[in-house]
């Protein structure tokens, strides 16, 4: 009997993580991080959802003449956000699973 009573602490403790969970990635949703790239000629806005949700490339850099160089520097604007948004994912969801890592998780 003890046994089914710890049971039902923990499923009730596993469904209050799931719900704080919940509730955090719908957060993390609307928060936004900013990457640059080309010393802050092109800048790239992510979300904690992993979307891009605006690129800014400052006219210095455009050059008709180099279209590699500006594709390169809004690649590399666009990873360093997206990373920059799953790591804050992970240190915000590290704080509610204390570090449990539990694969497929999120």
């Amino acid at each position: 009997m003890a046994f089914g009573g710890n049971m039902n602490k923990m499923m009730k403790q596993v469904q209050q993580m799931q719900e704080k969970m919940k509730e955090l990635q719908d957060e993390l949703a609307e928060r936004t991080v900013e990457a640059t790239a080309g010393g802050g000629m092109v800048k790239a806005t992510a979300t904690g959802g992993q979307e891009i949700v605006s690129i800014s490339i400052d006219p210095a850099v455009i050059d008709p003449d180099d279209i590699d160089m500006l594709e390169d520097l809004v690649v590399a604007a666009v990873n360093e956000a997206l990373r920059q948004a799953e790591d804050m994912v992970k240190e915000e969801m590290s704080k509610i699973t204390g570090g449990l890592n539990i694969p497929g998780l999120f």
